[in-house]
Parts: structure tokens; C-alpha cells; sequence
């Protein structure tokens, strides 16, 4: 970096690398800074400039909602926000974006905890006499963020709180999008995407950062709290949660968030995928500065520990080095009987590096392995088959028809003893505690499957769970991404909830795999084991992308001979085969995957096309 550069940075931005710097360490620190200087396949503020409703859009809503005007069904959503020594610009900006909503049946709600604020007073005042929808409810002294929300909440009239700060922005359109969920009665909960803003060199706002997120997704909420803003919760479940709790100030938000899904059902859940919340950064705020709030992440860590404590459910809590980001261990019961399914032909030094790190890096004990023997001729390999019977956990049986993936694995699932399955591919190598974490997160009583995340020899990550459309069919994510790196937000080293994972190392619970029908046999080689986590998905399971159980796979990098002539015409067959058992997925979209995002990538790239265009 030149000097000249150095001297145009502003001490706030030397300050914030110090601050990061001493929070990583060296090594971590400059990791982050190459993941976040990898530039953007498609720049963002250009997107969100041609992507935002259009000045046209907008008056059709206002045409249309004056036409409606106010029907039986209609919400009145209630805009409710603590303030407290709001900014005067700040304060007329955020007054404008909610009162000149294209949906207009709305009231702001706003707690203003600054009684000597003069100015605050002032705007507020003139505000509340040319608009009727403002309320302003004075507060005596600045209290908790908690209890000044609590007191905007207090005097609320709508069936629909929506949660702001003092000093962010929502789109024009915002409540106009989020109305058609709020009409519905079996939602109670809905959240939008959103991004950040800040002022630029002309006085405007420049757009960056956004969070394009993931429909309901249970282990993400435990990982992170991504649902965040936009936020709009029906008052009922508000009222029955009981408010916002104080003694988790700074993450009061996420700990509330976390009781009501508690009391909600997920299909009562709503997400919209568009940008309609913009969080102002600023040398103060959290959005940019996260150590201002250090005592927040402590906070949702102890809002966690308690959820999990509430839902019965046994793990422990801790803090990633990512700030506001956590990791759940959840502890194995009993001792049930894992069965490792390990298909093999030949590859006589693979099978043994396979079965030599699952000797080594196994803790968990009550294992049996199973290794299908599949046609192979060598005398190598059928040696080796005669040292390994019997020994080390390690049972050989045969498959003496022609390849079929589904089909061996669904033979071998017959042969098998254990209340659990792991379907794991001979040229996989696991790493340390893969088993025990895999378990204690697949005996969870809502999920059926559980997949790894996988590397390639170079370290390049190979799989990180997979979303249905990319590619044409389905394709694992960050494939190709190097595996120092975290991912978009992190998706490549937090655990969530996916439409599938990877076959390659994947866990199912034995009674879910026979509810599903085992493995489609007319999809003897690609995409089998994303039809099976879709056909537990449709039984209601979860399935989860667990990063910590770990695994080099020694797949061709290439994945080329997937797709030579010998190949094309069986693989254009199980692609159909796929788009005909799922076609709501490729009509629609993934659930777990963003529709703004491409799927010609795997990256978490924006796609040119907004999810309203496609």
C-alpha cells in the first residue's frame, strides 16, 4: 500500500484494522482481509440502484392500496422504535422512510428516551401534528434498549410490530411486500433482507454489504442471528413471549427472536427475499463497529444456552472468533450402533487410507464398517479384503451386480445393524471427532441427516453442503473456495439447515432412511443423495450442514469424466428424472438458497436477475 494511500485513510478505518487485527491475530487477520478484498463478480450498489422498485413500481402500489383502502383483512402494522439522542438527520430520514410507505395503513411507534433533547423534540413534534400515524411516547430517563422498546410495544395498536433502530432506514416498499404474508393468518412471523448504508463522498447513500437470506432455517438461527432486520412479529406471540427481556441487552433482539420461534411453527414462518431494511454504519454503531457492543455476543451466547435449555435439548454454547457467530456442540445420548457403509471396486491404497483415519480419528466406539465389495478382479484388493474381515470393526460384503449406487448402499443398509447410517465414499479421509459430532447432531429428534463439509487435497474446499438448481440439477457450494476462508457470512463454516448435503460422508438415521424408501435405484450414479435428503425434507426432517465433522476427498478436482459421451445420455436422464420428482424446486426456488443469487455459481454470487425477474 502506498504511502500516498496511507495517508488518505481516516484514523477511524486504522483504528477499526487495529481493532481486528488484535481480535484475529496476524494470521487470521490477514486471511479475512484477502476474503473480503476478493472482488464482487457482480458489484452490489449497482445492483441494488437497477434493482429496487422503481419510481413507477411504487406509485402502482399507492394507486393500488388507495383503491383497496382499508379492508377487513388488512394489517396495521405498528413500527416501533427506541430512540435516544437520534442524530436530526438521521431521525427525519428514518420519519420519511416509514411515513411515506406505499402501504399505508401503519403507525410509528416512537419511544424517545432523550427528554432533554431539544431538537429530537422539536422534529418529533412537527412531525406528529402533519401526520396522525406518529405516536410519540415520552420517556422520563433513558432506560435499557429492551425497556424503551418495551415501551414503544406498550402503546402499539397494530397486529404486526415491526422492529426498527433509531438511525436505519426501510424501503418504500417494505410493508406494501410484507402486507400479503400479514393478511394470512397461519403467519406470525416474517423477515425481509437487508443491507447496510452509509453517506458518501456526495451526500448521498451508498449501499453495500447485503444479506440475502435463507428461508427459516433453525441451525443458522442457532449459529447466528441472521433474521435480524427487517423484523415484524404478529402482537399475540409478542404479547405471549412477554416483551423484550433487558438482562440480555445487546442482543435483546436475538434472544427475543429465539422465544418466539420457539412458540412458532417453522411453515408459520415468512421470508421475503428482497432488500427492505438498510442498517446505518457509523463509527459508533454495531452494524460497523462490532467491539463497540462486546457484552452483546456474551449475551447471545447466554440467550442460546437458554433456548436450548427450553427446548430440552443438550449441548453447549461458544463463541466463534466471528463476532455475533456460535457454535452449538450437542452431546450424544446413549450408545447406539453407527454403521459405516463404505462402497469399494478395486482402489486397493484408497479403501485402506479411508479405513486407516477412521481407525485414527474415531472416538466414538460402537461402530461397525461395511465395505461393499462391488466386482473387483484384482488380487491386490481381494488380499486385502482377507486381512481386513472381522478385524477393526470391519465387515466385507459383496455386490455382485453391475454399479448402482442407490442400489449398493440400499443392499448394504439391509446388512446393516445400526440405528444410524454413514454413507461414506472410499476416497473420503475423515479428520478428528467426525463421528461424535455427526451423531450428537443427527439424534436431534427433528433431523434426519446430517453431511460434512469435504476438502480437496489442496485444502480448496470440495462440498459445503449443496443447493438445489445450481448447475441445471443440484451443486455443492463454495466448491473450489480455499478452505481458510469462511464463506459469504461464514454459510461455509457455521451450521445450518440445507435441502441436501453431499453422499460423499453423510449420516442418516435409520428409521428416516426407511420412511424415505431408501436410495431412488433409477439414479444409479448422480444426484441420489440429494433425492434422498428431499424425500426426508418432504417427511418434515431437517437437514443439516454440520462444518465442524470434517473430511478430505480425494475427488477429481475436474469432476470432468461425470460428463463424457459415454456418460451424457445417462446423466441426462437423471437430471430429468430429478426435475420431474422435484419440480417445485426448479419452478420455484431452494428454500435455503437465496433466489437473488446465482445459480451458475456456487459462491453466494449475486445473479443479474433479481428474485422478481426470474
Amino acid at each position: 500500500m502506498g504511502r500516498s494511500v496511507l495517508q488518505k485513510m481516516k484514523p477511524y478505518y486504522f483504528r477499526k484494522a487495529f481493532r481486528y487485527l488484535r481480535h484475529y491475530g496476524p494470521k487470521d487477520f490477514l486471511i479475512r482481509v484477502r476474503e473480503r478484498l476478493t472482488p464482487e463478480e457482480v458489484p452490489y450498489g449497482p445492483w441494488y440502484e437497477a434493482h429496487k422498485a422503481s419510481p413507477e413500481e411504487l406509485e402502482r402500489q399507492r394507486e393500488q392500496c388507495r383503491q383497496e383502502q382499508v379492508s377487513a383483512d388488512a394489517p396495521l402494522f405498528s413500527v416501533v422504535v427506541p430512540a435516544w439522542k437520534t442524530p436530526p438527520s438521521y431521525l427525519r430520514a428514518l420519519l420519511d422512510s416509514v411515513l411515506n410507505q406505499t402501504f399505508q395503513d401503519l403507525e410509528l411507534v416512537i419511544a424517545n428516551a432523550s427528554p432533554e433533547d431539544e431538537a429530537m423534540a422539536e422534529i418529533l413534534d412537527a412531525a406528529a401534528k402533519k401526520d396522525s400515524r406518529l405516536k410519540v411516547i415520552p420517556l422520563e430517563k433513558n432506560g435499557s434498549i429492551a425497556e424503551n422498546t418495551n415501551a414503544a410495544i406498550a402503546g402499539a395498536s397494530g397486529q404486526f410490530l415491526c422492529f426498527m433502530d433509531h438511525d436505519d432506514l426501510i424501503a418504500p416498499d417494505a410493508l406494501y411486500e410484507a402486507s400479503h404474508y400479514a393478511k394470512d393468518p397461519d403467519i406470525d412471523l416474517i423477515y425481509t433482507d437487508e443491507d447496510k448504508i452509509r453517506e458518501d463522498a456526495k451526500g448521498g447513500l451508498e449501499h453495500f454489504q447485503p444479506h440475502f437470506k435463507p428461508g427459516f432455517s433453525l441451525d443458522l438461527l442457532r449459529s447466528n442471528n441472521y433474521i435480524c432486520h427487517l423484523l415484524m412479529v404478529r402482537r399475540s406471540v409478542a404479547d405471549a413471549v412477554g416483551g423484550i427481556d433487558e438482562k440480555f441487552e445487546g442482543a435483546q433482539d436475538y434472544e427475543f427472536i429465539l422465544r418466539c420461534v420457539d412458540q412458532i411453527p417453522a411453515q408459520r414462518i415468512a421470508h421475503i427475499p428482497k432488500i427492505l431494511y438498510h442498517w446505518r454504519t457509523h463509527a459508533s454503531s454495531t452494524a460497523d463497529n462490532p467491539d463497540s457492543k462486546t457484552y452483546a455476543y456474551e449475551a447471545g451466547k447466554r440467550a442460546l444456552e437458554e433456548h436450548l435449555e427450553r427446548n430440552h435439548v443438550k449441548g453447549t454454547v461458544s463463541q466463534t472468533k466471528d463476532h455475533g457467530f456460535y457454535r452449538v456442540r450437542y452431546a450424544v445420548s446413549g450408545h447406539p450402533l453407527v454403521s459405516i457403509i463404505i462402497p469399494n471396486r478395486e482402489m486397493r491404497q484408497m479403501l485402506e487410507k479411508c479405513l486407516t483415519a477412521i481407525h485414527d480419528h474415531t472416538q466414538y466406539d460402537n461402530y461397525e464398517i461395511l465395505v461393499v465389495e462391488n466386482n473387483s478382479s484384482s488380487g491386490e484388493i481381494l488380499d486385502y479384503y482377507r486381512q481386513i474381515q472381522g478385524k477393526d470393526h470391519v465387515k466385507v460384503i459383496r455386490w455382485k451386480r453391475e454399479f448402482n449406487f442407490s442400489a449398493i448402499n440400499n443392499y448394504a443398509v439391509k446388512k446393516a445393524n445400526g440405528e444410524y447410517l454413514v454413507f461414506l465414499n472410499n476416497d473420503v479421509e475423515v479428520r478428528d471427532g467426525w463421528l461424535t459430532e455427526m451423531l450428537g447432531v443427527c439424534q436431534r429428534e427433528e433431523v434426519s441427516a446430517v453431511g460434512g463439509k469435504l476438502y480437496y487435497p489442496d485444502g480448496r474446499i470440495q462440498s459445503a453442503g449443496i443447493a438445489v438448481g445450481i448447475g441445471g440439477v443440484a451443486g455443492s457450494l463454495f466448491t473450489g473456495m480455499s478452505g481458510a476462508f469462511s464463506g459469504y457470512l461464514h454459510k461455509a463454516s457455521v451450521m445450518q439447515d440445507l435441502s441436501a448435503v453431499t453422499g460423499a460422508m453423510m449420516m442418516v438415521k435409520r428409521d428416516a432412511f426407511e420412511k424415505a424408501g431408501g436410495f431412488c435405484e433409477d439414479l444409479a450414479v448422480a444426484f441420489n443423495d440429494v433425492d434422498l435428503c428431499l424425500q426426508l425434507r418432504a417427511l418434515g426432517y431437517l437437514v443439516v450442514y454440520d462444518p465442524y465433522a470434517e473430511a478430505t476427498h480425494h475427488e477429481s478436482v475436474s469432476r470432468g469424466d461425470e460428463y463424457t459421451a459415454q456418460n451424457a445420455e445417462r446423466y441426462r436422464k437423471e437430471a430429468s428424472l430429478m426435475k420431474e420428482r422435484w419440480a417445485s424446486y426448479y419452478t420455484g426456488h431452494d428454500p435455503y438458497y437465496n433466489p437473488n443469487l446465482s445459480l451458475a455459481r456456487w459462491d453466494y454470487t449475486l445473479s443479474r436477475q433479481s428474485a422478481a425477474e426470474k
